[in-house]
């Protein structure tokens, strides 16, 4: 090989070596895909998070919802419950590369899940009163073994970060194997725990949500719900997830509307919005002289770019509870 040159032996399939740009550097080759190829994908529960993953059936094997099936996963061979499917889903709604389902549980297989689950009770109980001992700020939520028994993992939550050192090599002595604490928030706490929530049902984080979305202050305030903790926060402190799911179409149809506070000129006379209705096509302003008076939207003329400003602005109690949109 001679200075800048790459010298290919003749006896080598060029089709075999790696891409190189004009520099002589290796740069990775393009991989296609295709958004619309189908995938056969089953929903996998893991009982003690309540998390939920999707995998790939790549066998012929019929199944259904409640079986225990195991999946490999980053941490080794484990069990999960169907919740979902079969159903076949487009490559662009699934994140890849998509893991496979190895096979249904035994009965063998899931007696040996069974049994981890009671020792994983035992180890709460040690793992609680070790705590107590170490007197540690941190509450204790869950315990679960891997499958293979060479982990234990214990969940808690705590309001900063914890020196658990010492608990750590008190939990070794005593199970003798790798020990992990896992630090959750309060939402996973309620996913874990479960609920009833202020609508009657059981939460949404228990029972489809997977991925928690950030819920705002502002969200809920340009829905005009009452800012009141105990009417806009869940079981777990924070605020509705539900406030989230119809924020899209207010979202859409604040564009075209005043911010409540912003004067603005209405055809019965100039005055300040008191309130909006931005799915309803209406607002209710305070007219100088005639009071507060309903308005529609095609009414009133103001100024956008101020409205936008405004409607970005939180008072002073609403910053007073931006604590609930901690995750």
């Amino acid at each position: 090989m001679t200075q800048g040159n790459l010298e290919i032996d003749k006896n080598i399939d060029e089709t075999t070596l790696p891409k190189v740009n004009e520099v002589g550097e290796e740069v990775a080759e393009e991989i296609t895909s295709d958004p619309n190829k189908l995938y056969n994908i089953l929903g996998v529960m893991f009982e003690t998070t309540k998390k939920r993953y999707s995998f790939e059936i790549v066998d012929d094997v019929d199944y259904k919802k409640g079986d225990k099936v195991i999946v490999d996963t980053i941490r080794g061979k484990e069990i999960g419950i169907v919740y979902g499917g079969p159903m076949q889903l487009p490559e662009r709604v699934l994140v890849l590369p998509l893991k496979p389902v190895v096979k249904k549980a035994s009965e063998d297989e899931i007696k040996k899940y069974d049994i981890l689950r009671l020792e994983a009770k035992e180890a709460f109980k040690v793992c609680k009163e070790r705590i107590s001992h170490h007197k540690l700020p941190m509450k204790l939520i869950e315990t679960e073994f891997t499958f293979d028994k060479t982990k234990l993992i214990f969940y808690f939550t705590a309001e900063g970060r914890i020196d658990f050192r010492d608990l750590v090599k008190d939990l070794a002595n005593i199970f003798k194997l790798r020990i992990e604490l896992r630090q959750i928030g309060v939402r996973d706490e309620a996913r874990i725990l479960g609920n009833i929530g202020v609508c009657g049902k059981e939460l949404c984080c228990r029972t489809f949500i997977n991925k928690f979305d950030s819920v705002s202050i502002k969200m809920a305030r340009d829905q005009g719900l009452v800012i009141n903790p105990t009417k806009i926060s869940g079981v777990c402190g924070r605020l509705l997830c539900c406030i989230n799911y119809e924020y899209k179409q207010y979202e859409e149809a604040l564009r075209v509307y005043p911010a409540v506070n912003q004067l603005v000129k209405t055809t019965k006379g100039d005055g300040k919005v008191m309130s909006i209705s931005p799915l309803n096509g209406f607002l209710y302003v305070d007219v100088e002289g005639k009071g507060i008076m309903k308005v529609l939207i095609e009414e009133i003329k103001f100024n956008k770019k101020e409205a936008k400003k405004l409607q970005n602005v939180l008072s002073k109690d609403e910053l007073q509870h931006k604590v609930l949109e901690k995750e």
